[in-house]
């Protein structure tokens, strides 16, 4: 391992110790899994390409999801792709009818990123950028600046929703060509899908629709085409904590959301989208509970049925579902020896825990929760995280003193707790308190789980 920098060392041992996925230097600490990565890397390439293409990250809480996600994300930055993601919950779905659709936009949007812009915030300089290269086109073909605008925003008016997006492009432009910030402000809220009534957007600018609930795919369909008029690759998007839609009570909630993911997947399996990627990551009953999870769904459930012949550890890594193999016990020593040589910032010689201290500490897991250890790892690689941290500040302790006061808990099964079906109206959302108050939604499951046939009512 190369020295690290204090930045990228202090972000990585603080997400660690508080059991949450590092956003930079993932590459420092990734074991394991080099058949997956491999197959999510020839996805990049068909990005590239102009293709598409979506997957399904599948594994246990705790197995490395969102690090596996992750790690993809930074690749692509790598390979120039543009990135975003977001988690869903209650108030983010992919459908809605109370904002929610567009609350999941506008975090994707939030958080995009580039390989300058890592951290998410680079829709402002992406949309810079294609105003930029448009202008030089404009220098070299001897146009005006607004025709090589619109001339490179062309291909976007045969997609639905189009004209809007390239006006509120232009509307960028003339903002930067007569330095109105405040013009140029509007059109990156109206790319992020912030104007919650359309009145608005007509008073800033001059447009008459919004991203709403209703356009949410369209709209990152656009941005992918837009993204490479930009000169970017393709854009990758990440749906994490997909589980929030298995836990819906609401059958009619669920389906319509499924019924989304499954134009995703028709879109993306036909190649009629052009440089757009989606990864979902969830656990296995998101995925294959018949009654309320993606194979409750038949039309999904045959287009995401696995290769019957991978089998007897035959492993089949080109359909839509990827499942994360469990680590093993030497991927997890070697994991536990990465963050060590994180904490000695990347130095030989300068170790907190001895070899011996380290496999001490895999014993005491083992005894503690079994198998699970190694096959979850989070909170073990949270508990090394913060039993080094306390050998690195408490120098004159020995460490095989504390490592039997080390209490590991399995990792929960049961993390989330059951998300509302209705289709309340986001905070955003213009109504009054007495409206407010007003609208709900009538949903419940009777004792032996049947959803009722009441799905929605509201006033």
């Amino acid at each position: 391992m190369s020295r690290l920098r204090e930045r990228d060392r202090q972000a990585i041992l603080n997400s660690l110790r508080t059991g949450v996925v590092p956003r930079v230097g993932q590459q420092h600490i990734q074991v394991g899994r080099a058949a997956e990565l491999k197959a999510l890397i020839s996805d990049i390439v068909t990005l590239a390409d102009g293709g598409s293409a979506v997957r399904f990250i599948i594994g246990e809480y705790g197995s490395g999801k969102t690090f596996f996600l992750n790690l993809v994300g930074s690749i692509a930055r790598e390979k120039k792709l543009v990135t975003v993601s977001a988690d869903l919950s209650p108030d983010r779905r992919l459908h809605a009818t109370g904002g929610q659709g567009r609350a999941l936009y506008a975090m994707l949007m939030r958080n995009m990123a580039t390989r300058a812009k890592p951290d998410g915030g680079a829709l402002a300089s992406v949309t810079e950028r294609f105003v930029t290269q448009a202008l030089q086109q404009a220098d070299q073909t001897g146009i005006s600046p607004e025709a090589a605008i619109k001339e490179g925003l062309n291909s976007l008016m045969e997609m639905h929703g189009g004209y809007a997006f390239a006006e509120v492009v232009q509307a960028y432009w003339k903002g930067h060509d007569t330095g109105n910030v405040e013009l140029q402000q509007a059109a990156i809220q109206w790319l992020r899908g912030e104007f919650s009534t359309k009145t608005e957007a007509r008073h800033a600018l001059g447009v008459r629709t919004i991203i709403d609930d209703a356009n949410v795919y369209q709209s990152l369909k656009l941005m992918a085409r837009f993204v490479r008029l930009a000169g970017f690759e393709g854009l990758l998007v990440t749906l994490d904590e997909m589980v929030n839609l298995y836990k819906l009570s609401n059958s009619q909630a669920r389906n319509a959301n499924y019924e989304q993911i499954l134009g995703i997947v028709n879109d993306a399996l036909q190649g009629s989208t052009e440089g757009l990627g989606v990864m979902f990551g969830g656990t296995p009953e998101f995925l294959m509970d018949p009654r309320r999870g993606l194979y409750s769904y038949e039309a999904l459930q045959s287009r995401l049925a696995e290769n019957r012949f991978a089998r007897d550890g035959l492993v089949d890594l080109s359909g839509p579902v990827i499942r994360l193999t469990n680590l093993t016990q030497e991927d997890l020593y070697l994991l536990l020896l990465n963050i060590r040589q994180v904490f000695a910032r990347g130095e030989s010689g300068t170790d907190l825990l001895p070899d011996e201290g380290l496999e001490a500490f895999l014993d005491h897991c083992h005894n503690q929760i079994g198998d699970a250890y190694f096959k979850t790892p989070r909170n073990s690689v949270k508990e090394f995280t913060q039993f080094l941290s306390l050998l690195e500040q408490n120098p004159d302790v020995n460490w095989d003193s504390l490592i039997k006061k080390i209490e590991i808990a399995p990792e929960s099964t049961d993390q989330i707790p059951e998300a509302p079906s209705s289709q309340s109206v986001s905070p955003t959302s213009e109504l009054t308190p007495a409206a407010a108050a007003a609208s709900a939604d009538v949903s419940q499951e009777d004792e032996d789980g049947e959803d009722d046939n009441f799905a929605t009512f509201k006033l």
